[in-house]
Protein backbone atom coordinates (compact mmCIF):
# COMPACT_ATOMS: atom_id res chain seq x y z
CA UNK A 1 0.00 0.00 0.00
CA UNK A 2 1.18 3.38 -1.05
CA UNK A 3 2.26 5.93 1.44
CA UNK A 4 0.13 9.03 1.60
CA UNK A 5 1.73 12.16 1.13
CA UNK A 6 -0.17 15.93 1.57
CA UNK A 7 1.19 17.82 -0.95
CA UNK A 8 -1.38 20.87 -1.20
CA UNK A 9 -2.84 22.85 1.62
CA UNK A 10 -5.54 25.81 0.64
CA UNK A 11 -7.49 27.57 3.05
CA UNK A 12 -10.10 30.03 3.57
CA UNK A 13 -9.84 30.92 6.85
CA UNK A 14 -11.14 33.73 9.67
CA UNK A 15 -7.34 34.25 10.10
CA UNK A 16 -6.80 34.47 6.01
CA UNK A 17 -5.75 32.43 3.13
CA UNK A 18 -2.06 32.47 3.53
CA UNK A 19 -1.16 29.25 5.50
CA UNK A 20 1.76 30.66 7.20
CA UNK A 21 0.16 33.46 8.01
CA UNK A 22 -2.65 32.37 9.87
CA UNK A 23 -0.45 30.00 11.98
CA UNK A 24 1.54 32.93 13.10
CA UNK A 25 -1.75 34.62 13.90
CA UNK A 26 -2.87 31.31 16.03
CA UNK A 27 0.52 31.18 17.44
CA UNK A 28 0.54 34.88 19.12
CA UNK A 29 -3.24 34.08 20.50
CA UNK A 30 -5.28 36.51 17.89
CA UNK A 31 -8.78 35.91 18.28
CA UNK A 32 -10.55 36.06 15.10
CA UNK A 33 -13.73 36.30 17.26
CA UNK A 34 -15.94 39.36 16.67
CA UNK A 35 -19.45 40.44 17.82
CA UNK A 36 -22.37 39.58 14.69
CA UNK A 37 -26.22 40.79 14.82
CA UNK A 38 -26.59 43.05 17.20
CA UNK A 39 -30.38 42.97 16.69
CA UNK A 40 -30.33 39.25 18.09
CA UNK A 41 -31.95 38.90 21.15
CA UNK A 42 -28.92 37.94 23.19
CA UNK A 43 -25.28 38.86 22.24
CA UNK A 44 -23.37 36.56 19.80
CA UNK A 45 -19.91 36.37 18.44
CA UNK A 46 -18.60 34.63 15.71
CA UNK A 47 -15.32 33.92 13.45
CA UNK A 48 -16.24 35.36 10.44
CA UNK A 49 -14.00 35.40 6.96
CA UNK A 50 -12.59 38.52 4.95
CA UNK A 51 -13.42 36.74 1.33
CA UNK A 52 -13.50 38.55 -2.14
CA UNK A 53 -15.72 36.38 -4.39
CA UNK A 54 -14.74 38.32 -7.08
CA UNK A 55 -11.22 37.26 -6.98
CA UNK A 56 -12.69 33.51 -8.29
CA UNK A 57 -15.89 34.59 -9.79
CA UNK A 58 -17.64 36.68 -12.45
CA UNK A 59 -20.69 38.60 -11.25
CA UNK A 60 -22.47 36.29 -13.62
CA UNK A 61 -20.76 33.21 -12.44
CA UNK A 62 -22.39 33.57 -8.53
CA UNK A 63 -25.59 33.16 -9.66
CA UNK A 64 -26.89 30.01 -7.32
CA UNK A 65 -23.51 30.18 -6.05
CA UNK A 66 -23.69 29.80 -2.12
CA UNK A 67 -21.29 31.62 0.20
CA UNK A 68 -20.38 27.63 1.11
CA UNK A 69 -19.26 26.48 -2.20
CA UNK A 70 -17.76 30.41 -2.79
CA UNK A 71 -15.30 29.33 0.19
CA UNK A 72 -14.73 26.00 -1.06
CA UNK A 73 -13.76 26.86 -4.53
CA UNK A 74 -10.88 28.96 -3.28
CA UNK A 75 -9.66 26.82 -0.76
CA UNK A 76 -9.73 24.00 -3.37
CA UNK A 77 -8.13 25.81 -5.81
CA UNK A 78 -5.11 27.64 -3.55
CA UNK A 79 -4.46 24.06 -2.75
CA UNK A 80 -4.44 22.71 -6.19
CA UNK A 81 -2.03 25.69 -7.06
CA UNK A 82 0.26 24.92 -3.70
CA UNK A 83 0.80 21.13 -5.16
CA UNK A 84 2.24 22.43 -7.75
CA UNK A 85 -0.93 21.82 -10.29
CA UNK A 86 -1.03 25.20 -11.46
CA UNK A 87 -5.09 25.17 -10.99
CA UNK A 88 -6.25 22.64 -12.99
CA UNK A 89 -4.24 19.29 -13.22
CA UNK A 90 -3.33 19.23 -16.63
CA UNK A 91 -1.37 16.59 -16.30
CA UNK A 92 -3.14 14.01 -14.65
CA UNK A 93 -5.86 12.06 -15.89
CA UNK A 94 -9.50 13.58 -15.04
CA UNK A 95 -10.98 10.35 -14.34
CA UNK A 96 -7.95 9.97 -12.05
CA UNK A 97 -8.78 12.85 -9.55
CA UNK A 98 -11.51 12.66 -6.86
CA UNK A 99 -13.08 15.06 -4.64
CA UNK A 100 -13.96 14.18 -1.23
CA UNK A 101 -15.73 17.56 0.83
CA UNK A 102 -17.13 17.48 4.07
CA UNK A 103 -19.78 20.23 4.62
CA UNK A 104 -22.10 20.08 7.71
CA UNK A 105 -25.55 21.66 7.26
CA UNK A 106 -24.94 23.22 3.49
CA UNK A 107 -25.95 26.66 1.70
CA UNK A 108 -27.56 28.57 5.14
CA UNK A 109 -27.18 31.86 3.14
CA UNK A 110 -29.63 30.61 0.87
CA UNK A 111 -31.72 29.28 2.85
CA UNK A 112 -32.12 32.60 5.02
CA UNK A 113 -32.55 34.51 2.03
CA UNK A 114 -35.61 32.53 0.92
CA UNK A 115 -37.14 32.52 4.38
CA UNK A 116 -36.80 36.42 4.80
CA UNK A 117 -37.75 36.90 1.05
CA UNK A 118 -41.56 37.94 1.71
CA UNK A 119 -42.59 35.44 -0.43
CA UNK A 120 -40.41 35.76 -3.33
CA UNK A 121 -37.64 32.79 -3.37
CA UNK A 122 -34.61 32.60 -5.49
CA UNK A 123 -35.04 30.16 -8.41
CA UNK A 124 -31.56 28.60 -7.71
CA UNK A 125 -32.05 28.17 -3.78
CA UNK A 126 -32.34 24.44 -4.00
CA UNK A 127 -28.85 24.12 -5.75
CA UNK A 128 -27.13 26.82 -4.18
CA UNK A 129 -28.01 25.14 -0.28
CA UNK A 130 -28.07 21.45 -1.11
CA UNK A 131 -24.34 20.42 1.38
CA UNK A 132 -23.38 19.06 -1.74
CA UNK A 133 -22.80 21.95 -4.04
CA UNK A 134 -19.75 22.63 -2.71
CA UNK A 135 -17.67 19.49 -3.81
CA UNK A 136 -19.67 20.19 -7.16
CA UNK A 137 -18.22 23.63 -8.04
CA UNK A 138 -14.90 22.28 -6.74
CA UNK A 139 -14.86 19.59 -9.44
CA UNK A 140 -16.27 21.42 -12.00
CA UNK A 141 -13.59 24.18 -11.16
CA UNK A 142 -11.13 21.76 -10.95
CA UNK A 143 -12.35 19.78 -13.96
CA UNK A 144 -12.57 16.53 -11.87
CA UNK A 145 -13.97 13.54 -13.63
CA UNK A 146 -13.28 10.92 -10.79
CA UNK A 147 -15.27 10.03 -7.65
CA UNK A 148 -16.70 13.81 -6.30
CA UNK A 149 -18.28 12.73 -2.72
CA UNK A 150 -19.44 14.89 -0.11
CA UNK A 151 -19.62 13.51 3.85
CA UNK A 152 -22.01 15.84 6.31
CA UNK A 153 -21.35 14.28 8.99
CA UNK A 154 -21.61 17.18 11.13
CA UNK A 155 -18.45 18.63 13.13
CA UNK A 156 -16.70 15.17 11.72
CA UNK A 157 -17.69 16.09 7.93
CA UNK A 158 -14.26 17.18 6.21
CA UNK A 159 -12.43 14.93 8.26
CA UNK A 160 -13.89 11.62 7.51
CA UNK A 161 -13.35 13.28 3.74
CA UNK A 162 -10.07 13.47 4.08
CA UNK A 163 -9.71 9.72 5.73
CA UNK A 164 -11.69 8.16 2.80
CA UNK A 165 -9.78 10.41 0.41
CA UNK A 166 -6.71 8.73 1.76
CA UNK A 167 -7.77 5.57 1.50
CA UNK A 168 -8.84 5.87 -2.18
CA UNK A 169 -5.17 7.10 -2.76
CA UNK A 170 -4.31 4.00 -0.87
CA UNK A 171 -5.77 1.75 -2.67
CA UNK A 172 -5.18 3.16 -5.65
CA UNK A 173 -8.39 4.32 -7.02
CA UNK A 174 -7.50 7.91 -7.37
CA UNK A 175 -3.60 9.07 -8.23
CA UNK A 176 -4.78 13.07 -7.00
CA UNK A 177 -7.80 14.00 -4.05
CA UNK A 178 -8.94 16.83 -3.51
CA UNK A 179 -10.26 17.03 0.11
CA UNK A 180 -11.42 19.00 3.08
CA UNK A 181 -14.74 21.09 3.47
CA UNK A 182 -16.67 24.28 3.73
CA UNK A 183 -19.39 25.26 6.46
CA UNK A 184 -20.68 28.96 5.61
CA UNK A 185 -23.34 29.46 8.80
CA UNK A 186 -22.80 33.51 9.82
CA UNK A 187 -26.16 34.18 9.43
CA UNK A 188 -28.86 35.24 11.85
CA UNK A 189 -31.20 31.85 11.79
CA UNK A 190 -28.54 29.76 11.92
CA UNK A 191 -27.22 31.59 15.24
CA UNK A 192 -30.47 31.91 17.06
CA UNK A 193 -30.83 27.97 16.34
CA UNK A 194 -27.39 27.56 18.19
CA UNK A 195 -27.97 29.59 21.09
CA UNK A 196 -31.49 27.83 21.22
CA UNK A 197 -28.90 24.92 22.10
CA UNK A 198 -27.57 26.40 24.78
CA UNK A 199 -24.02 25.47 23.02
CA UNK A 200 -22.79 29.19 22.27
CA UNK A 201 -20.46 31.01 24.47
CA UNK A 202 -21.54 33.74 27.19
CA UNK A 203 -19.28 36.59 27.29
CA UNK A 204 -19.38 40.49 28.87
CA UNK A 205 -19.93 43.56 25.72
CA UNK A 206 -15.63 43.82 24.74
CA UNK A 207 -15.05 40.45 25.95
CA UNK A 208 -16.23 38.53 22.98
CA UNK A 209 -12.41 37.76 21.69
CA UNK A 210 -11.90 35.18 24.71
CA UNK A 211 -15.41 34.07 24.98
CA UNK A 212 -14.23 30.99 24.03
CA UNK A 213 -11.86 28.60 26.58
CA UNK A 214 -11.03 25.48 26.11
CA UNK A 215 -10.57 22.69 28.85
CA UNK A 216 -10.75 26.14 31.29
CA UNK A 217 -13.08 25.79 34.67
CA UNK A 218 -14.90 28.93 33.58
CA UNK A 219 -15.12 27.81 30.20
CA UNK A 220 -19.12 28.15 28.72
CA UNK A 221 -19.26 27.30 25.38
CA UNK A 222 -17.76 27.24 21.41
CA UNK A 223 -18.53 30.37 18.74
CA UNK A 224 -19.28 29.59 15.38
CA UNK A 225 -16.58 30.31 12.51
CA UNK A 226 -16.88 30.32 8.71
CA UNK A 227 -14.40 29.23 5.94
CA UNK A 228 -12.86 26.11 3.80
CA UNK A 229 -9.91 24.01 3.91
CA UNK A 230 -8.78 21.82 1.34
CA UNK A 231 -5.48 19.41 1.44
CA UNK A 232 -3.74 17.26 -2.09
CA UNK A 233 -3.04 13.97 -1.14
CA UNK A 234 -1.57 11.86 -3.75
CA UNK A 235 1.01 8.82 -2.98
CA UNK A 236 4.80 9.70 -1.43
CA UNK A 237 5.99 7.79 -4.50
CA UNK A 238 4.08 9.59 -7.19
CA UNK A 239 4.54 13.47 -5.28
CA UNK A 240 8.50 12.46 -5.07
CA UNK A 241 8.61 11.45 -8.54
CA UNK A 242 7.15 14.99 -9.51
CA UNK A 243 9.65 16.69 -7.34
CA UNK A 244 7.36 18.76 -4.82
CA UNK A 245 7.20 19.68 -1.30
CA UNK A 246 5.87 17.23 0.95
CA UNK A 247 4.18 18.57 3.80
CA UNK A 248 3.36 15.75 5.84
CA UNK A 249 2.40 12.41 5.40
CA UNK A 250 -1.52 10.74 6.51
CA UNK A 251 -0.24 7.82 8.19
CA UNK A 252 -3.62 6.93 10.44
CA UNK A 253 -7.41 7.41 10.39
CA UNK A 254 -9.59 6.27 12.60
CA UNK A 255 -13.58 6.28 12.68
CA UNK A 256 -15.61 4.84 15.25
CA UNK A 257 -19.29 5.64 16.85
CA UNK A 258 -20.86 6.46 19.87
CA UNK A 259 -24.36 4.97 19.11
CA UNK A 260 -25.23 6.10 22.70
CA UNK A 261 -27.05 9.38 22.33
CA UNK A 262 -27.21 12.22 19.57
CA UNK A 263 -25.59 15.37 21.25
CA UNK A 264 -23.67 13.51 23.89
CA UNK A 265 -20.54 12.63 23.49
CA UNK A 266 -19.19 9.11 24.99
CA UNK A 267 -15.47 8.60 25.81
CA UNK A 268 -15.02 4.78 24.62
CA UNK A 269 -16.67 5.55 21.17
CA UNK A 270 -13.88 8.31 20.82
CA UNK A 271 -11.48 5.87 22.49
CA UNK A 272 -12.24 3.40 19.87
CA UNK A 273 -11.41 6.08 16.95
CA UNK A 274 -8.05 6.85 18.70
CA UNK A 275 -6.65 3.40 18.63
CA UNK A 276 -7.76 2.29 15.42
CA UNK A 277 -5.57 5.77 14.26
CA UNK A 278 -2.68 4.85 15.80
CA UNK A 279 -3.08 0.91 15.17
CA UNK A 280 -3.05 1.89 11.44
CA UNK A 281 -0.36 4.75 11.82
CA UNK A 282 1.60 1.99 13.42
CA UNK A 283 2.30 4.16 16.15
CA UNK A 284 2.16 3.80 20.01
CA UNK A 285 0.44 6.85 22.10
CA UNK A 286 3.78 7.50 23.30
CA UNK A 287 5.04 8.63 19.81
CA UNK A 288 2.43 11.49 19.30
CA UNK A 289 3.93 14.95 20.27
CA UNK A 290 0.69 16.68 19.70
CA UNK A 291 -3.26 16.60 19.67
CA UNK A 292 -5.27 19.03 17.76
CA UNK A 293 -8.35 18.68 20.20
CA UNK A 294 -11.81 19.21 19.02
CA UNK A 295 -12.26 21.18 22.46
CA UNK A 296 -15.35 22.69 22.10
CA UNK A 297 -15.53 24.61 25.19
CA UNK A 298 -18.46 22.39 26.30
CA UNK A 299 -19.20 21.24 30.07
CA UNK A 300 -19.46 18.12 28.97
CA UNK A 301 -17.43 17.60 25.43
CA UNK A 302 -14.20 18.87 26.83
CA UNK A 303 -14.36 16.30 30.02
CA UNK A 304 -15.03 13.12 27.60
CA UNK A 305 -12.42 14.03 25.43
CA UNK A 306 -9.96 14.23 28.20
CA UNK A 307 -11.13 10.87 29.36
CA UNK A 308 -10.78 9.37 25.84
CA UNK A 309 -7.63 10.92 25.67
CA UNK A 310 -6.93 9.27 29.19
CA UNK A 311 -7.92 5.62 28.55
CA UNK A 312 -5.93 5.76 25.50
CA UNK A 313 -2.35 7.24 26.44
CA UNK A 314 -2.87 5.99 29.95
CA UNK A 315 0.79 6.74 31.92
CA UNK A 316 2.31 8.33 28.91
CA UNK A 317 -0.96 11.30 29.00
CA UNK A 318 1.71 13.69 30.62
CA UNK A 319 4.09 13.40 27.53
CA UNK A 320 1.29 14.56 24.69
CA UNK A 321 0.76 18.53 24.26
CA UNK A 322 -2.91 19.50 23.53
CA UNK A 323 -4.47 22.50 22.49
CA UNK A 324 -7.87 23.45 21.03
CA UNK A 325 -7.30 26.09 18.32
CA UNK A 326 -11.26 27.13 18.31
CA UNK A 327 -10.64 29.36 20.49
CA UNK A 328 -9.26 31.46 18.29
CA UNK A 329 -11.19 30.67 15.06
CA UNK A 330 -14.22 29.87 16.16
CA UNK A 331 -16.12 26.03 14.98
CA UNK A 332 -16.18 25.65 11.33
CA UNK A 333 -18.42 22.82 11.83
CA UNK A 334 -18.55 20.68 8.72
CA UNK A 335 -15.16 22.35 8.35
CA UNK A 336 -13.83 21.86 11.24
CA UNK A 337 -11.84 18.67 10.74
CA UNK A 338 -9.66 19.93 7.43
CA UNK A 339 -8.76 23.85 8.80
CA UNK A 340 -7.92 21.66 12.12
CA UNK A 341 -5.97 19.34 9.74
CA UNK A 342 -3.99 21.96 7.93
CA UNK A 343 -3.48 23.64 11.64
CA UNK A 344 -1.75 19.95 12.67
CA UNK A 345 -0.04 20.00 9.67
CA UNK A 346 1.50 23.40 9.71
CA UNK A 347 2.57 22.33 13.56
CA UNK A 348 4.51 19.11 12.14
CA UNK A 349 5.93 21.12 9.76
CA UNK A 350 7.28 24.30 11.54
CA UNK A 351 7.63 22.00 14.97
CA UNK A 352 5.66 24.70 16.41
CA UNK A 353 2.51 24.34 18.66
CA UNK A 354 -0.39 26.31 18.95
CA UNK A 355 -1.55 27.51 22.08
CA UNK A 356 -5.11 26.53 23.96
CA UNK A 357 -5.95 30.20 24.50
CA UNK A 358 -8.33 31.57 27.12
CA UNK A 359 -7.32 29.21 29.81
CA UNK A 360 -6.66 30.58 33.14
CA UNK A 361 -7.15 27.78 34.86
CA UNK A 362 -7.96 24.57 33.76
CA UNK A 363 -10.88 22.27 35.17
CA UNK A 364 -9.12 19.68 37.21
CA UNK A 365 -11.55 17.18 35.27
CA UNK A 366 -9.85 18.13 32.22
CA UNK A 367 -6.14 17.47 33.31
CA UNK A 368 -3.98 17.43 30.26
CA UNK A 369 -0.57 19.11 29.12
CA UNK A 370 -1.63 21.94 27.95
CA UNK A 371 -0.18 23.98 25.01
CA UNK A 372 0.86 27.44 27.06
CA UNK A 373 -0.78 30.77 25.94
CA UNK A 374 1.82 31.86 23.76
CA UNK A 375 2.22 28.26 22.38
CA UNK A 376 5.41 26.38 22.16
CA UNK A 377 7.97 25.21 20.18
CA UNK A 378 8.50 21.54 20.12
CA UNK A 379 11.65 20.43 18.37
CA UNK A 380 11.88 16.73 18.40
CA UNK A 381 7.62 16.66 17.39
CA UNK A 382 7.19 13.62 14.62
CA UNK A 383 3.89 12.76 14.64
CA UNK A 384 0.33 14.69 15.60
CA UNK A 385 -3.40 13.97 15.57
CA UNK A 386 -6.16 15.84 14.94
CA UNK A 387 -9.71 15.12 16.59
CA UNK A 388 -13.17 15.53 15.60
CA UNK A 389 -16.00 14.33 17.36
CA UNK A 390 -19.39 15.28 16.24
CA UNK A 391 -22.83 15.19 17.42
CA UNK A 392 -24.58 12.09 16.16
CA UNK A 393 -21.91 10.02 17.85
CA UNK A 394 -19.75 10.00 14.65
CA UNK A 395 -15.91 10.52 15.45
CA UNK A 396 -12.58 11.04 13.39
CA UNK A 397 -9.48 10.85 13.95
CA UNK A 398 -6.31 11.63 11.47
CA UNK A 399 -2.54 11.03 12.52
CA UNK A 400 0.10 12.59 9.89
CA UNK A 401 3.64 12.40 10.38
CA UNK A 402 6.68 14.14 9.10
CA UNK A 403 7.55 13.64 5.77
Amino acid sequence: MSEVAVTGLGIVSPHGDDPQAMFDALMRGESALRPVFPELPRPAAAATTAFDELRWFTKLQLAGVDRVSQLAVAAADLAMRDAGYGGKAADVDPERIGVFAGCGMGGATALETAYRGNGRVPPLTIPAFMPSAPASHVAMRQGVHGPVLTYSVACASSSLAIAEAAKAVRRGEVDVAIAGGSEALIVPGVVLAWQAMQTLAAFAPGEEAAAVRPFASDRSGFALGEGAAFLVLESAERARHRGVRLHALLTGWGQSCDATHLTKPDAPGQSRALRQALRQAGLQPRDIGYCNAHGTATRIGDVVERDALAQVWGDDLDQLRVSSTKALHGHLLGAAGALEAAITVLALQRRELPPNANCAEMDPACSLNLVPQAGAAAPRLEAAISNSFAFGGTNSVLVFARA
